[in-house]
């Protein structure tokens, strides 16, 4: 099961779901550079006569850095952790809870049941953290330099113009496609981990521990990114798109592939990947350490009563 540690008693449902929240935060603020110059570089060559501003991870960075401040790299991180309190608690720390509901508390565990508990956690959490999702890409997508008028001035502001201009329905906007990255992603990223955790467990020295731990997660996190990004790019283009721009999700996949080939789907795969493996390493570490660490305060403060 994902994240149990050698511990007698497993942690509750709500140290995982405060564990796996504070630990997608932490994650977050380590790893949002490379978040943002994924999304940079998903949505350029959106417009057909757009020329090439962004080339590579490294060179993105340093344009950016270079035209935009190094502020830039954190535009949107307000929305980012807001998102990850409401999305990384919910498909992370509900996930070993959902499973257990779908197994009936058996201790058989099915690739079946996980698969079907990393969906149902995925798509719980889009609906809960859309609107953050939706201002964190706008605010990544737009340029801080003078030659570029900003959408938005601060986080507060992005979610009253989206809802003003938009409607209600503008903050959910990419929906769709989003609870298809989501389940996608925490399918592979969770079931990922627990496989190669187990196997690691079963067929190797390693114990339930740091660098098991990390092999697990960066595993799952190169799985991950090459299963989700084209629903990543469709996802970030559609949230990014102007009033009008796509009328459905489909067209905007149809307009990447016409104008742009099936190359486009794998854009920014490189911070894409660099950032999804990071992020895991960083995630799933830190929401071993913090599990553990909560459960040992519990368990002194029961022992002291």
């Amino acid at each position: 099961m994902v994240g149990f540690g050698p511990a007698d008693v497993p942690p509750s449902a709500a140290v995982k779901f405060v564990g796996a929240g504070t630990a997608g935060c932490i994650a977050d603020l380590l790893t949002f550079p490379l978040d943002t110059v994924k999304v940079r570089l998903q949505i350029q060559g959106e417009a057909s006569a757009a020329a090439v501003r962004y080339r590579g991870v490294f060179g993105t960075i340093t344009t950016m850095v270079r035209t935009e401040g190094p502020r830039s790299l954190y535009s949107g991180l307000v929305a980012g952790l807001q998102r990850q309190m409401s999305f990384a608690s919910v498909r992370i720390g509900l996930y070993d809870s959902v499973k257990q509901f779908y197994t009936k508390g058996s201790d058989h565990v099915g690739i079946g049941s996980r698969l079907l508990a990393g969906c149902t956690t995925g798509a719980m959490a889009v609906a809960f953290a859309q609107p953050t999702d939706v201002v964190k890409v706008r605010f990544q997508a737009q340029a801080r330099s003078p030659g570029h008028a900003r959408r938005y001035c601060s986080t507060i502001d992005a979610y009253k113009t989206i809802a003003k201009e938009e409607g209600i329905r503008g903050l959910w906007k990419g929906t769709a496609p989003n609870i298809a990255r989501s389940a996608i992603v925490n399918c592979t990223e969770l079931v990922t981990y627990d496989f190669i955790k187990d196997t690691l467990l079963k067929s190797t020295p390693l114990t339930d521990n740091l660098p098991c731990h990390f092999v697990s997660a960066f595993g799952a996190g190169l799985c991950t990114t090459v299963i989700a990004s084209p629903v990543d790019v469709v996802k970030t283009r559609y949230m990014n798109a102007a009033i009008g721009q796509y009328s459905s999700v489909l067209k905007c996949a149809a307009a990447m592939m016409t104008k742009e080939g099936p190359l486009a789907f794998y854009k920014g795969f490189m911070p894409s990947f660099l950032r999804l493996g990071s992020w895991n390493v960083v995630m799933f570490v830190t929401y071993e350490q913090l599990k553990r660490a909560m459960m040992a305060a519990n368990h002194n403060r029961t022992t002291r009563l």
